[in-house]
């Protein structure tokens, strides 16, 4: 039987109205504390009212000791816990899912941002993209801010959220531990990648302690770094495979940052270059057995409906078209079945906020 996007799966158990995902996607439309603003709380409700099966927040902060992005949402105290529940429980009426991605965005935000406050990275290199010199994080500090994601996790888990989401990818801290070209630690943190796994290794494990066995818990992590001294998508397969043996949801697999090289990051500029990391999310899931997530590039229907019905990839997130079109799926359900007028051009990013150039708001 030819299977649907729109058809009712589940995502490693949690069942799901289709197999259609707004994966993670900076707004810059929180508060200068990381509070849930009125526009941004309508934007989470167009993108439910639009058919988005399921919704994973943008990075939220896990940690008040270091830098944020500007106008990132917070989930580092408890006093987000109420604001939240009224968020996912607006989610839920559309019946939609909900995830929180947490994250700890080390070298990559303003370096002027919060001058109060430490920029770190695993060891004291220049980040290539944004030009920052993060400081050394210490072996005492690693420890107090595996604690805080895991404190995070369960704040969410208490707000109503379907689960939650590590960021491993994309040149964020935790990335960048597993990347050798950034981590050039000599402590148990550092080497071959069983040592610049293990931050994020510790993190998953306290997680898990917190909010039990059975919630789920997903990681999103570069399929490769595609940059000089990057990790490779063998590096990849051994972290998804030590998360799977301890308790692991599922995986989004991206691929590349800032430092990638040219036309080799995660958001690529070639509207023509659909799906591009698919083929590392087959892979993956056929070897490993690991419910996967494909991002990237998603674009035509008809593309994304062959690939769901040429192999066991169940899940297909999306982040730059709905931008553009939060009723994207809305409009396809319907009978528009045109490509997503998304055309990948990444002016949404140039301005602070993701805010598409073409859209009058």
């Amino acid at each position: 039987m030819v299977k649907s996007l729109f058809d009712e799966t589940n995502l490693a158990g949690i069942p799901v109205k289709n197999r259609l995902v707004r994966s993670a996607t900076y707004e810059g439309m929180a508060d200068a504390e990381g509070h849930l603003t009125d526009k941004l709380f309508k934007l989470y409700e167009d993108l439910a009212k639009g058919e988005v099966g399921t919704i994973i927040t943008s990075l939220a902060a896990v940690s008040s000791r270091e830098k944020w992005i500007p106008w990132q949402l917070g989930i580092d105290k408890d006093l987000y816990i109420e604001e939240y529940k009224r968020l996912t429980d607006m989610i839920h009426s559309y019946g939609s899912k909900v995830i929180m991605q947490l994250a700890a965005v080390g070298s990559q935000t303003k370096a002027e941002n919060q001058p109060e406050r430490p920029m770190w990275g695993p060891s004291a290199i220049k980040d290539i993209g944004y030009g920052n010199m993060p400081e050394e994080i210490s072996e005492k500090e690693i420890l107090i801010l595996e604690d805080e994601f895991a404190e995070a996790a369960l704040r969410a888990k208490k707000a109503g959220f379907d689960g939650i989401q590590l960021h491993a990818a994309h040149g964020y801290l935790i990335s960048k531990f597993l990347t050798p070209y950034y981590n050039l630690r000599t402590d148990q943190y550092g080497g071959g990648i069983e040592n610049r796994s293990r931050f994020l290794v510790e993190i998953f494990k306290k997680v898990r302690e917190k909010v039990g066995a059975e919630y789920p818990v997903l990681i999103k992590i570069n399929s490769e770094d595609f940059m000089e001294g990057g990790m490779t998508f063998e590096e990849c397969k051994y972290v998804c495979q030590k998360l799977k043996s301890i308790g692991l949801t599922a995986v989004e697999v991206s691929g590349g940052s800032r430092s990638s090289n040219s036309g080799e990051g995660y958001s690529r500029t070639n509207s023509r270059n659909q799906s591009y990391f698919f083929s590392y999310a087959e892979e993956l899931q056929k070897e490993y057995e690991i419910p996967v997530i494909a991002i990237g590039g998603n674009r035509d229907l008809s593309k994304v409906t062959e690939l769901l019905n040429q192999g066991e990839i169940e899940l297909f997130s999306f982040a730059r078209p709905l931008i553009r079109e939060r009723d994207l799926f809305s409009r396809w359900k319907s009978g528009d079945t045109t490509p997503a007028r998304c055309i990948s051009c990444n002016k949404c990013s140039m301005f602070g906020n993701n805010h598409c150039i073409f859209v009058n708001e």
